[in-house]
């Protein structure tokens, strides 16, 4: 049995933690590497794995879940044709943090969050 990463709350209303998130999401599926904080990046990263798991199914009801969270359609449809095929015979595990340092003005843990090639 795993242990769970807690969610953080971040001092923000559930409203904006979840567009924040399906922000991230999109973008780390979109130009496959971001450049965020580690704690944001331990919040998405099972959100972007389970996308990638959504577009290996590759049926319809997959696809409209994919469509509930990501925001652009042309990242879905990347989803679901370029890296269901490049994960097709992965098990899991599509997404790498690499820690990059502290950020100057507040010190916050910085990291890049990739999709794994």
């Amino acid at each position: 049995m795993g242990l769970k990463v807690a969610e953080g709350k971040a001092g923000k209303t559930s409203d904006y933690r979840k567009a924040l998130k399906r922000n991230l999401v999109t973008d780390l599926l979109g130009y496959e590497k971001i450049t965020t904080t580690e704690t944001k990046a331990k919040d998405i990263r099972g959100l972007a794995e389970k996308m990638i798991t959504l577009g290996k199914q590759g049926d319809l009801h997959s696809r409209r879940q994919a469509l509930a969270f990501i925001y652009d359609k042309n990242v879905v449809e990347k989803v679901f044709s370029e890296l269901a095929e490049r994960y097709a015979q992965r098990p899991g595990g599509y997404t790498r943090i690499i820690k990059l340092g502290r950020r100057l003005g507040d010190g916050a843990p910085m990291v890049q969050l990739e999709l794994v090639k």
